[in-house]
């Protein structure tokens, strides 16, 4: 059977992660994608179409260059049998993995982790699966419904795992973001979490993790001088506790600030990024605001 062509280019851009801004320029430039017209002489796009997406941005976060990602994708040939990818289902993903890491179950969770990375992008495995059970399993603890043991064993494994696909994020032509906890703050997965997602838009990632002296971030930005440099954090006292240094730094370096911390109010009047959405959707913003046109794509 011919892969009919049925998706509007915004179920594309939601399906795959990809801005329907960056799914346009990628057709125009590289051909990645053919859409076919509907009757009514809508844009169409098929299964194929969605897959060389995924396998483009699989090959960009691998450090490929966009020309060169968009060669390897189309030349994989996909769609021709006319077999479309995989079922995803974000809700069985998130339920599989919590039994496999409430169950202490490391072999069962690197497995699903490894099923979904072949069906779906960092993006989407981030945005509906990853973050939401980090959510929910936050919820649980303070419910009382997972151990510490649970919790504990569960950010290990994730930690791994998504550190492992941050080898080699620091590779590349793209903007450098510094991305740093607070001094104090030890909570880093959506930090990393927020890192991957810039590493999917081309930006190379300079990370210092958990508890990140100021000293040390002012001293690593004046010897790098990147794009942008990132402090995240949970517990809003800790801004409190380096606010001047902040209002120092944030007149040297473009700063901005993400995690539950950029909901203070003592960051009103600082000159800073205020990062309060998701990981995926803040790493979309910062490359809007801040990488240099035609740089991604």
């Amino acid at each position: 059977m011919a892969d009919e062509a049925v998706l509007r280019i915004g179920e594309l851009s939601k399906r795959s992660g990809v801005s329907p801004e960056l799914l346009r320029a990628w057709e125009r430039r590289y051909g990645l994608i053919k859409p076919t017209r509907s009757p009514g002489g809508l844009r169409l796009y098929s299964a194929a179409d969605l897959e060389r997406v995924r396998l483009m941005r699989q090959h960009l976060a691998n450090g490929l260059a966009a020309a060169q990602a968009a060669a390897e994708a189309s030349r994989a040939g996909v769609g021709e049998t006319g077999v479309a990818s995989p079922a995803f289902d974000s809700a069985e993903a998130r339920e599989e993995l919590a039994l496999a890491l409430d169950g202490f179950d490391e072999p069962r969770a690197q497995a699903l982790f490894d099923r979904l990375l072949a069906v779906t992008t960092i993006d989407t495995l981030l945005s509906e699966v990853v973050l939401p059970y980090l959510h929910q399993l936050g919820a649980r603890w303070e419910r009382g419904d997972a151990s510490v043991a649970q919790e504990h064993f569960a950010s290990g494994v994730l930690r791994g795992r998504l550190l492992g696909l941050a080898r080699g994020w620091g590779q590349g032509a793209g903007p450098d973001a510094l991305l740093a906890c607070l001094p104090g703050e030890w909570h880093d997965l959506g930090l990393i979490a927020f890192g991957l997602a810039l590493r999917a838009r081309g930006w190379r990632i300079v990370y210092l993790g958990g508890d990140a002296p100021i000293d040390t971030v002012e001293d690593t930005c004046r010897r790098l001088e990147p794009t942008l440099a990132v402090l995240h954090g949970i517990d809003v006292g800790l801004v409190r506790s380096v606010l001047p240094r902040l209002r120092d730094l944030a007149e040297q370096q473009t700063l901005a600030v993400a995690g539950p911390v950029a909901w203070a109010s003592e960051l009103s009047g600082l000159d800073v990024v205020l990062l309060k959405s998701d990981p995926v959707s803040e790493a979309e913003l910062v490359t809007r605001l801040f990488q240099p046109a035609g740089s991604r794509a």
